[in-house]
């Protein structure tokens, strides 16, 4: 694996340790509040955590590459978006033979349920790995204390779901370390969009409570009749992954 060695840094992206905890504590301290506070309150939270994350990275700006926004691992880190789709098709095809399966009726209701999560997706994977994870990796120096720190954090945001909990701890561990390794997104956002739609699809939400973390999870009701309607009418599945907190899933 390819460490980020603050010392290879340009010197105007260089932080003292102070700014970077201070960057990091900030953002996850928004989040977690955004996720235990009720509507319409916790939107603000939800925004406030987004700007904090887009005005610290622009304040030292240390390129969209370095960030993994460019071409750089795409073909390399691939296999990840293709693994993602053939579990998904397992679990499609296990879900369907059990009856739990409640995907869209057709194409376009897929779409227009679906896209915007698709586009959430990459920014999670960004706040995840290369706001967090980069910083904590220079924080710690050292590669496995900065995964397993960045997937601690990122399951202590979907507490208290249990269903949800275990998958993104493993997701954390996956991503961090691809991402030290090839240092893109957007394999990683396709593969975290892919896995989310499958567990929205598939798991029934009386047992995930549609996705949801925190004070939604708390506070969320099992419509059995609405579970029905769902592959029925054009909604927006959202998960949680360090950022947003209660999105409306599967909603009445």
């Amino acid at each position: 694996m390819m460490a980020d060695d603050p010392k290879s840094r340009p010197a105007a992206g260089r932080r003292s340790r102070r700014e970077e905890i201070w960057a990091l504590a900030v953002a996850y301290g928004l989040i977690l509040v955004a996720l235990w506070t009720p509507r319409p309150w916790q939107q603000g939270f939800v925004g406030a955590a987004l700007v904090w994350v887009v005005v610290e990275t622009a304040r030292k700006f240390e390129g969209w590459r370095r960030l993994g926004f460019g071409e750089r691992g795409f073909l390399g880190s691939v296999w990840v978006t293709i693994i993602a789709l053939a579990l998904t098709a397992a679990g499609f095809a296990v879900s369907a033979k059990v009856g739990t399966l409640h995907a869209p009726a057709s194409v376009e209701l897929f779409v227009r349920r679906f896209w915007a999560y698709a586009l959430w997706a990459l920014v999670q994977e960004y706040v995840l790995l290369g706001f967090f994870f980069l910083r904590l990796l220079r924080l710690l120096e050292s590669e496995k204390k900065a995964i397993l720190l960045t997937a601690g954090l990122f399951t202590l945001a979907h507490l208290p779901n249990p269903v949800l909990m275990p998958l993104v701890f493993v997701w954390g561990l996956i991503a961090s370390a691809v991402f030290l390794r090839w240092r893109n997104l957007y394999t990683l956002g396709m593969a975290h969009a892919i896995l989310g739609i499958c567990i929205a699809v598939t798991v029934p939400g009386q047992m995930d409570h549609n996705m949801r973390v925190g004070l939604g999870y708390l506070r969320y009701r099992y419509d059995p009749a609405h579970q029905r309607l769902y592959s029925q009418r054009p909604q927006t599945v959202s998960t949680v992954a360090c950022v947003i907190a209660e999105a409306p899933t599967r909603r009445p």
